[in-house]
């Protein structure tokens, strides 16, 4: 029986309960950290058989960005290259392994 009164003084100690929960301690260190530019990513993504190239973190006009990538691409041999673009997170998603190409020209174009 004291234990349960000893239970019932703390909290319910269980997990829906707000009797166990302390507030955050407030201390200067607890922000959110700053906005830092990032340049464009590029990172190969797949496994085996599946091999995509991923351009992420990118801003601006997508569209624009990707008819220069197909002529990269196109310039780099490849007929009618694959390009998908998401809008939504910013990212362009390349069929293939062209990371390497890809950065080259990136740092070429002074990303």
């Amino acid at each position: 029986m004291a234990a349960l009164g000893r239970r019932l003084l703390r909290g319910s100690g269980g997990r829906g309960g707000a009797g166990g929960c302390r507030p955050p301690p407030s201390s200067a260190l607890l922000h959110p950290p700053l906005p830092v530019p990032q340049p464009p990513g590029v990172r190969a993504a797949g496994e085996r058989e599946r091999r995509l190239t991923e351009l992420q973190h990118v801003e601006g006009d997508l569209w624009a960005l990707e008819r220069e990538v197909r002529e990269l691409l196109q310039a780099l041999g490849v007929q009618q290259p694959e390009v998908q673009v998401n809008e939504v997170t910013g990212r362009l998603r390349l069929k293939g392994h062209w990371g390497a190409e890809l950065r080259r020209w990136l740092l070429q174009k002074g990303f």
